[in-house]
């Protein structure tokens, strides 16, 4: 009588979550998300209840957007050159900053600058997230060996999107039974708790080279990097437009208040239910990892995403809404997963620092750039074209990115992992 073959550990759908290094760099990863995540949904809230105009919504995520940009080159090159573990413990605890400063400003106890105080916070957030992708994606190659990656890559997608559902569902009901002040407070703590997490890792970091590539030198390194490898450009590309054009959750609290007609805890509904349905087809992809054909999945996850905020602008009913925001989570969990599963595995220990800060130009930045894109489009043309219109335009990038990226179409992830 034959019994079934034992299962190699590096098989277990799980496996990851063996390695303490990886539990506490999860831990990092979902405290930082529920921090800045509930700092967005409550200042979300606290700017259109000061101001009713959905442009100024969109000047949050320029506030953003903008130093992000001056600083995340840089933030990749001290990445791949400094302490990862120390410079994450920083990031994190310079995160709780913003939230502490918000509070002042929401409390009364800080009344200089009116609005423009609130976005000279943001900036501020703007600057550290620079940091806290290439941290997390360069220490994701040390904790894991190559064979756990996809699998970490499906684990990691999860922790992200739980983050992303806790986040603005905690934001939008300790606003709606707390107040503003009593929100930005525990996001504040939730970033400490985060650099706590990074300071008890213990990890193996490579070691210092010899000589240092001059800054702009290792910058432009890993620019060509990225810019010569068609099927890491393809995919970061292909997530940078979708998001930016798709960006119709930017303009949830006037959608909430305009036309869907619910208070703050609706408001934090509609944030999480992308996250939600992310974190369902993350769980499923942990089960399944993609393998085969994993581009064309990918291209149809975007054109989903795109098809899912056409719905969700012409809808008028809340939780309908919140389906479709629900169906367009499940899509973008593909994408997350797909994306990050190629960057690890395409790049180069040595440059996860300088390629992870290219990746958040493209797709971290895109967020805050849609959420410009969506507010100047709903005062030009109302908030439905506006969120139609993106829609449409996600729908095409994918068409277009088909067509001129034949190497993404016809991806295999096997081949990654083998190094082809």
């Amino acid at each position: 009588m034959s019994s079934a073959a034992p299962r190699h550990p590096e098989d277990s759908r799980l496996a990851p979550l063996r390695t303490p290094g990886f539990r506490l760099l999860m831990g990092f990863r979902i405290l930082t998300i529920l921090s800045y995540q509930g700092v967005a949904v409550t200042v979300g809230w606290h700017v259109y209840e000061l101001t009713r105009d959905p442009w100024m919504l969109g000047l949050v995520g320029l506030a953003e957007v903008l130093p992000y940009f001056c600083v995340a080159p840089f933030a990749g090159h001290l990445v791949d050159v400094l302490p990862r573990r120390r410079l994450g413990a920083f990031a994190a605890a310079c995160l709780a900053i913003t939230p502490l400063l918000l509070m002042a400003i929401a409390a009364g106890w800080w009344t200089a600058g009116g609005t423009f105080a609130i976005y000279a916070a943001i900036a501020l957030t703007g600057c550290v997230r620079a940091f806290l992708g290439p941290v997390y994606n360069a220490l994701f190659g040390r904790v894991l060996p190559r064979a756990q990656f996809v699998r970490g890559a499906s684990l990691g997608s999860i922790v992200f999107q739980a983050g992303l559902v806790t986040g603005p569902t905690i934001g939008g009901f300790l606003v709606g039974w707390a107040g503003k002040p009593v929100a930005y407070a525990v996001a504040a703590v939730f970033a400490a708790c985060a650099a706590l997490a990074m300071l008890r890792m213990q990890v193996e970091e490579p070691a210092p080279a010899a000589t240092r590539t001059p800054v702009l030198s290792s910058i432009a390194e890993g620019a060509r990097f990225v810019f010569g490898h068609q099927v890491l450009l393809a995919a970061l590309a292909l997530d940078m437009f979708a998001v930016m054009f798709g960006g119709a959750i930017s303009l949830a609290p006037a959608f909430i208040q305009e036309i869907l007609h619910y208070g703050p805890e609706g408001l934090g509904i509609l944030r999480a239910a992308p996250a939600l349905g992310a974190v369902a087809m993350g769980v499923w992809l942990a089960r399944r990892p993609l393998d085969r054909n994993a581009g064309r999945i990918l291209l149809l996850a975007v054109v989903g995403f795109g098809l899912c905020m056409i719905g969700f602008g012409l809808s008028t009913a809340f939780w309908l809404s919140a389906c479709f925001l629900l169906l367009s989570g499940v899509c973008d969990g593909v994408s997350v997963v797909a994306r990050s599963t190629i960057m690890q595995l395409a790049t180069p220990d040595h440059m996860r620092g300088r390629v992870s800060s290219i990746n958040g130009l493209f797709v971290g930045s895109s967020n805050e750039i849609g959420a410009f894109y969506a507010g100047s489009m709903a005062r030009l043309l109302g908030l439905v074209p506006a969120v139609v219109l993106g829609g449409c335009v996600t729908v095409g990038v994918a068409a277009v990115t088909a067509w001129r990226a034949p190497k993404l179409r016809r991806l295999h992830f096997h081949e990654l992992v083998a190094g082809r």
